[in-house]
């Protein structure tokens, strides 16, 4: 199995003795450390208007990411299409991918946050739609090496070719189709289910399925008593009310599926890794078994976390499946 890490930063509010930037750096530093400890990737958010400082300029951040990493691979999870321009955005994947040696993994969606879609005072009922057309937009711009024009219903562009021109890992994704990213607080047996649904409909294109082409995101914490649990998913569970408080429409009526999990400590476990190495372990385990290959954890315990997992979980999985073919 793979491992890489996800989750965010945070920039401090504060009068002129707080300094805002803090979070930033530390989380800089600490990919470095997760790069010299054996993880593949960082995918990082993209929210606004949030009031507790998520990052918002998701590609600078990672920019700096990058420069002060060499193998490390560079994800947005995810880069909300409806509210950028898909050019703009197209030209500023290119540049980050030259940049970083071809490290750049682009996830993308439709946004589920009502708050948001407020804030830039575009209607919600519209996402799909505007994710969609921006799609075929940034497909259009990074695999069309002469001019070309666009007249969609939210976008138009006049004789346009986009610059930096791309590297040939993003043509090949662009051609052949996209990688699917499960989100972190999803049960285990939805996850499953939806691997499943995944691999046959990729099977059913008359592609093999490739374990490497999906990843799962998974909040990790590990804790050695009960009572360390009990806490640390009381903390989890405030933090899912707190995201669905941001998220709900007015009518609520938001059917995002982020929206339908259970809001109870039963169910802001039901996807976590928390507990013990050896509880974690057999987590990871049943995760190999539906086919999940690629788990991108979000460790709640900081540093601590991502060093004792790298030590102490990381090798038992560092190999094939029992029984794979070699």
């Amino acid at each position: 199995m793979r491992f890489g890490i996800f989750g965010s930063a945070q920039a401090k509010r504060g009068g002129p003795d707080v300094d805002s930037g803090a979070g930033f750096r530390e989380f800089v530093d600490y990919n470095v450390e997760a790069e010299a400890l054996g993880y593949q990737s960082s995918f990082v958010v993209e929210h606004h208007f949030t009031g507790f400082g998520q990052i918002s300029a998701t590609l600078n951040l990672l920019t700096w990411v990058g420069a002060r990493t060499n193998s490390l691979r560079l994800g947005t999870a995810v880069m909300v299409l409806p509210w950028h321009n898909p050019v703009l955005l197209a030209e500023q994947v290119a540049t980050m991918d030259l940049l970083s040696g071809g490290r750049i993994d682009l996830g993308i969606g439709p946004g589920y946050r009502y708050n948001e879609f407020a804030g830039f005072c575009i209607p919600m009922e519209e996402a799909e739609e505007r994710f969609d057309e921006s799609v075929g937009v940034m497909i259009k711009a990074w695999t069309s090496d002469q001019p070309w024009s666009h007249r969609g219903k939210y976008w138009q562009f006049d004789n346009v070719v986009v610059e930096p021109p791309t590297a040939e890992s993003i043509k090949k994704v662009a051609r052949r189709g996209y990688n699917l990213l499960l989100d972190q607080f999803a049960p285990f047996e939805q996850i499953g289910d939806r691997i499943a649904l995944y691999k046959a409909e990729v099977e059913a294109l008359g592609r093999a399925y490739d374990p490497s082409t999906l990843a799962v995101a998974r909040s990790i914490n590990v804790v050695m008593t009960e009572g360390e649990r009990q806490k640390a998913l009381e903390a989890r569970l405030a933090a899912r009310l707190r995201t669905e408080a941001l998220a709900q429409r007015p009518d609520g009526q938001n059917k995002a599926s982020i929206m339908s999990y259970a809001s109870t400590i039963e169910g802001a476990e039901a996807g976590t890794l928390y507990g013990s190495p050896d509880e974690i372990a057999a987590k990871l385990q049943m995760l190999r078994e539906m086919g999940a290959e690629y788990v991108l954890l979000n460790c709640v315990g900081g540093a601590k976390t991502l060093r004792r997992f790298a030590r102490e979980v990381m090798p038992a999985f560092s190999g094939a499946p029992v029984g794979s073919a070699v």
